[in-house]
């Protein structure tokens, strides 16, 4: 599905049951696409309890572009495409997220595009090697509960436990989450399942 943005068109692939509970918008990193391993373990843990999941390509990558460029035309493509996307299921709670760099995009925009929570998987704290360089203010100012999934072994770091609703730090796991992505989705069900409505009678 092609959705257009004030910055290029962006692409989201739509997976989930008929009578969905929510919706969870997901995105990539700077340098990846919506096929990295945890994206694709979140679809695959999260469908089955109802969540009707969209994995966006952001306009840059749909352009060829290797690195996002201004934060602030990322986030109002991305409010954009989520704007289009809740106007299709408008009476579906909205939740956001994605890796790395889409972690930063959901959390900036969270409250701009009316989700109700943010999934911020390796959420890229500092820049490698620079931890005076935190980015813990964007999770703190999203204004909605921030679910923090990352690996202890993240050269990006791993946020605090007080700069998120909760914070799950998986084992031997990298930024990638190469070992045993599953976890990942586990920990995310997990979060989504107990706080989302039923599904619809």
């Amino acid at each position: 599905m092609e959705i257009p943005t004030p910055h290029g068109p962006a692409v989201a692939e739509i997976d989930g049951l008929a009578r969905p509970r929510f919706l969870l918008v997901l995105t990539h990193g700077a340098g990846g696409g919506v096929e990295a391993p945890d994206l694709l373990a979140v679809r695959d843990a999260v469908t089955p309890i109802g969540g009707l999941v969209a994995r966006v390509t952001q306009p840059f990558r749909v352009r060829g572009a290797r690195a996002p460029g201004s934060a602030v035309k990322q986030d109002e493509a991305w409010t954009a495409l989520v704007a289009a996307l809740r106007a299709r299921h408008p009476d579906l709670p909205l939740v956001q997220g994605g890796r790395s760099n889409g972690a930063r995009v959901a959390c900036r925009t969270a409250r701009q595009a009316g989700a109700g929570a943010v999934v911020a998987l390796a959420f890229p704290l500092h820049p490698p090697g620079k931890p005076e360089r935190s980015r813990a203010g964007e999770l703190r100012a999203a204004g909605v509960d921030v679910l923090a999934v990352s690996g202890d072994r993240d050269p990006f770091g791993v946020p605090g436990a007080a700069d998120t609703a909760r914070l799950v730090v998986l084992p031997g796991e990298g930024h990638e989450f190469k070992k045993d992505p599953g976890r990942v989705g586990e920990a995310v069900a997990e979060w989504l399942g107990a706080r989302m409505p039923p599904a619809p009678v």
